[in-house]
């Protein structure tokens, strides 16, 4: 890469990348671009992920369920969802949905990478359910316990350890897939990446310290779900 960028005749400058992270204005520390830009990302990310799992438990549930349109609904939302591409998903959601509804540029999006996430998470969420022992169940119900009882005091929480990896892996795609957000100008990490190598030819520099950032919170997310892990383990 570093051969290749000075066959080319770039011109490294390196200098110039801090101040896109962080600036001194009036005396005191200030985000940079960059920075600002991580900020909104992880905010947008943090909201789609709470809804991501609410969509996750409902179609899992709603899978699991003795309703067979429960289960058809569910089915057909897994298989529009997940065999369209997330772009596709983010146009149509600010677009079309985001007029109808009323719904601003923000709220479009978070809902989009949430459904998306969100039909990956409730097949993971499901298998989780369905890995538990029978016994469990039959257990639960030997105590007098009903349904709701049963899921929510014996089932899930043995569930949720079991699924803690894969739905870790699910959130750091999350945070990563909302890179698209840029696509309709919001101002996330990756648009404001694009920003500056539009605005100073800073191109690799600008895109190096971009996934330098990305890096640092997925590489983040991974040591949180290794320790709590770890910590299940150890209760268990």
């Amino acid at each position: 890469m570093w051969n290749s960028a000075e066959n080319l005749g770039y011109h490294w400058q390196w200098s110039r990348i801090p101040r896109y992270l962080f600036r001194v204005e009036d005396g005191s520390l200030a985000a940079g671009q960059l920075i600002r830009g991580l900020g909104f990302t992880l905010k947008i990310s943090g909201v789609s992920l709470v809804l991501a799992l609410f969509t996750g438990f409902a179609v899992a549930f709603m899978r699991l369920s003795g309703s067979f349109t429960g289960r058809i609904f569910a089915r057909g939302f897994l298989e529009i969802i997940r065999n369209t591409p997330l772009a596709v998903q983010i146009y149509l959601a600010y677009f079309v949905i985001g007029p109808v509804l009323g719904l601003g540029r923000f709220t479009s999006v978070a809902l989009a990478l949430a459904l998306y996430e969100g039909a990956y998470m409730s097949e993971i969420i499901r298998a989780g359910i369905v890995s538990i022992e029978k016994g469990q169940w039959e257990a639960a119900r030997a105590l007098g316990m009903g349904t709701a009882d049963t899921q929510r005091f014996v089932i899930l929480p043995q569930a949720i350890r079991r699924v803690l990896p894969p739905l870790t892996g699910q959130t750091i795609s999350l945070f990563k897939d909302s890179a698209l957000a840029s696509l309709v100008s919001l101002n996330d990490l990756a648009m404001e990446a694009r920003i500056i190598a539009a605005d100073t030819f800073l191109v690799f520099e600008a895109w190096f310290a971009a996934a330098g950032l990305y890096l640092a919170v997925t590489l983040t997310l991974s040591m949180l779900m290794f320790q709590m892990e770890k910590r299940f383990k150890t209760a268990a």
